[in-house]
């Protein structure tokens, strides 16, 4: 049977691999790819809006309703999948991009979904796809709106994503299945894990544990605070006191953290001012270690790991609102800011609501994660590495969405039923956690689908990662080899 395959690739190694895929395929025809300029469409101007074109030009020339994303509006996902998307719409609005789209409300957001849903269902089917790939958990919009409606229509699906185990992927047919792994018996070798080391996660280099103060405005800074002004606020130019008081404010926020917080380095608008100068107000916060308390670290938004993979729960505080109400009288949560959050679904009321929780702590931006751990009863997280960071040195985690350790000893999924009775007296066997951890590692895929995670794969070869990745999809796409998690 031949396959006639839609992909979502965006990043120059992952087309490699899928053109040598359909290459070395005799039964494998890609009829539509969303990826970059190379690609039939361009998958990010479909979430920027903007005009840039692909192979195949821009899916919105020329075009007319169909009404085929009715499978889509008249599933029990319809209303999670508009919410999802325009979720994921809202990053690239004004007060997040320079450049950025022009809806400005509900309705707004409302009708773009419902004109993109319909173009995009036309295009899958007229070309009649039968399988979807994914190279990575979909949470760009158009890839989003893509997979959700592709099992509306029931056609296969297929999502990888990188794991954190240098030159090692996951795979799953459903992104609901993520951390549903059923090799608990498996023979494999276990995985050592020393319970006394932290770990060394690539993309948390530069944050620091250590309450020093005294940072300073950075060059970046300078610069995304002048981009803001020549884009946003021109008229400021004109008005110097206006900007010198800007820019004190700016100067006095970068004086209130560590130094190696940078807090202007992506983005700058008046909302992360605020939003920074709201955090300061923790910085003095003391930490009773003593305390009883279940430790809840912000993760950071918007993110694949939140936006898709947290569901309900990429609203966090609901998750914190949740947790809060089963929690003995005298269990705190300590609550701490992921370090590279900025204004992004943190606005004014997000911390009003926050405060209303009557057992939660906030933490200064300083304090050591390690530590907290250490001295919590357990971990809370949507997705977060945090959950197993504590399980590799015997804290029990809850999370309350999709992620890879779901399944090791430990580890308690939220639901309406967890009693913290129960969690409370559970202790973890560290060598069931190594025998589980083993098992895993040893089911994952050999291969990095994630440019990002070439840097931890030692001695990368690229020729020989992509004929690895594309005989693992070969087999993944033909159903000869099954995907690793499976609800």
């Amino acid at each position: 049977m031949s396959i006639r395959l839609l992909c979502v690739s965006t990043a120059d190694n992952t087309d490699k691999i899928l053109e040598a895929l359909v290459k070395n395929s005799d039964d494998i025809d890609l009829r539509l790819h969303f990826g970059n300029d190379m690609a039939d469409f361009k998958a990010s101007s479909l979430s920027r809006m903007d005009t840039r074109k692909g192979q195949r030009g821009h899916l919105m020339r020329d075009q007319h309703y169909a009404g085929d994303n009715y499978e889509l509006l008249s599933s029990p996902v319809f209303r999670q999948s508009m919410e999802r998307t325009v979720d994921q719409l809202f990053r690239y609005s004004d007060g997040y991009r320079y450049r950025s789209h022009n809806l400005k409300n509900l309705q707004d957001y409302l009708d773009y979904f419902y004109i993109l849903s319909d173009m995009l269902a036309q295009k899958i089917k007229e070309e009649n796809i039968t399988h979807a790939l994914f190279f990575n958990v979909p949470h760009l919009v158009c890839d989003t709106v893509l997979y959700d409606i592709c099992k509306c229509l029931g056609i296969k699906t297929l999502v990888l994503t990188q794991s954190i185990f240098p030159g090692k992927y996951f795979s799953m047919e459903a992104v609901e299945d993520f951390g549903f792994f059923g090799g608990k018996k498996s023979k494999a070798k276990p995985m050592l894990i020393d319970q006394k080391e932290n770990l060394d996660l690539f993309y948390m280099k530069d944050i620091g544990q250590a309450p020093d103060k005294g940072g300073k405005l950075s060059m970046r800074g300078w610069f995304n605070i002048l981009a803001y002004i020549l884009l946003k606020k021109p008229s400021m130019l004109l008005q110097p006191f206006h900007f010198f008081r800007l820019i004190k404010r700016a100067r006095k926020i970068y004086s209130g953290f560590p130094s190696w917080r940078d807090p202007f380095s992506r983005f700058f608008h008046e909302n992360e001012m605020a939003y920074f100068e709201h955090l300061m107000e923790f910085e003095n916060q003391q930490i009773d270690i003593e305390q009883r308390f279940i430790y809840f670290p912000l993760q950071l938004q918007p993110e694949m790991t939140t936006s898709s993979l947290g569901g309900r729960y990429r609203d966090q505080l609901l998750a914190i609102e949740e947790l809060s109400r089963i929690l003995p009288d005298d269990v705190k949560i300590y609550v701490k800011e992921n370090p590279k959050q900025g204004a992004y679904s943190r606005g004014p009321l997000f911390f009003h609501r926050l405060n209303r929780i009557p057992n939660v702590v906030f933490m200064p931006s300083f304090a050591n994660t390690n530590t907290l751990i250490a001295h919590c009863e357990g971990v809370a997280t949507i997705t977060g590495t945090v959950g197993w960071e504590a399980v590799r040195k015997g804290k029990k985690a809850i999370v309350f969405g999709s992620t890879w350790y779901s399944s090791f000893p430990g580890v308690f999924r939220w639901s309406n039923a967890f009693k913290y009775s129960t969690f409370e007296k559970y202790r973890i066997d560290h060598s069931e956690l190594e025998q589980s951890a083993g098992a895993l590692l040893a089911a994952c895929h050999d291969g990095v689908v994630e440019r990002h995670y070439v840097k931890i794969d030692e001695g990368h070869d690229v020729d020989k990662n992509i004929s690895t990745v594309v005989e693992i999809l070969k087999a993944l796409l033909s159903a000869k080899k099954s995907p690793i998690f499976r609800a």
